[in-house]
């Protein structure tokens, strides 16, 4: 395998493991929106919201749109969504205490 994409991956996974980065991720799902409105949603400062989304930008997670003034975030790769729902699949089955398939 590719030890660049091994790094990158890795990159990606350390990426997921913040639970605000997460949750901007799960919001965007349907539709592209501003940071104010990502903010005001998730109750989080604007200048936090907006430094997260520029991580999440530089490794290709979301991308931008811009309407007039606004600029609009939104999925660039929406299968990453597969990977933040397994997780969480996973995370229900450690906290029920049960194993797979159970």
């Amino acid at each position: 395998m590719n030890i660049d994409y091994l790094k990158e991956a890795s990159q990606i996974f350390k990426l997921l493991s913040n639970e605000t980065r997460l949750k901007m991720l799960v919001t965007l799902e349907n539709k592209a929106i501003s940071v104010n409105e990502l903010s005001a949603r998730l109750n989080i400062e604007q200048s936090a919201v907006s430094h997260q989304l520029s991580i999440l930008k530089k490794h290709q997670l979301v991308d931008t749109n811009r309407v007039g003034k606004l600029i609009y975030y939104r999925l660039d790769d929406p299968h990453i969504l597969d990977i933040v729902n397994e997780a969480v699949q996973h995370s229900s089955h450690v906290i029920r205490g049960k194993k797979h398939g159970e």
